[in-house]
């Protein structure tokens, strides 16, 4: 018990099938791994962020208040009709 052969392994994609349609699921296994996607360039993106924003001495504030630095995020490798720029807060102290 516990473990699944491969007449249960077929039966589950035969329901999967008739449930979502041949036609449909080409299109969610690409949405799916376009997320992926996203998800891994944001967290890679992430923790290069935190290596270079460890600034050794806190820098001097005026009354000169600079705009948040853009960046652009793009959701995938060639895909630019889904990029968009961000505003990112420059505040370094911790919520």
């Amino acid at each position: 018990m516990g473990r699944l052969g491969p007449t249960e392994i077929i039966l589950i994609l035969v329901v999967i099938i008739l449930l979502f349609g041949a036609k449909k699921l080409p299109d969610m296994a690409r949405s799916l791994g376009k997320s992926a996607r996203i998800l891994k360039s944001e967290a890679k993106a992430m923790k290069d962020d935190d290596k270079s924003a460890a600034p050794a001495d806190p820098p001097n504030t005026t009354d000169d208040q600079q705009p948040p630095a853009q960046r652009v995020i793009q959701a995938s490798p060639g895909d630019v009709k889904s990029s968009r720029p961000v505003n990112e807060s420059t505040d370094t102290t911790q919520r």
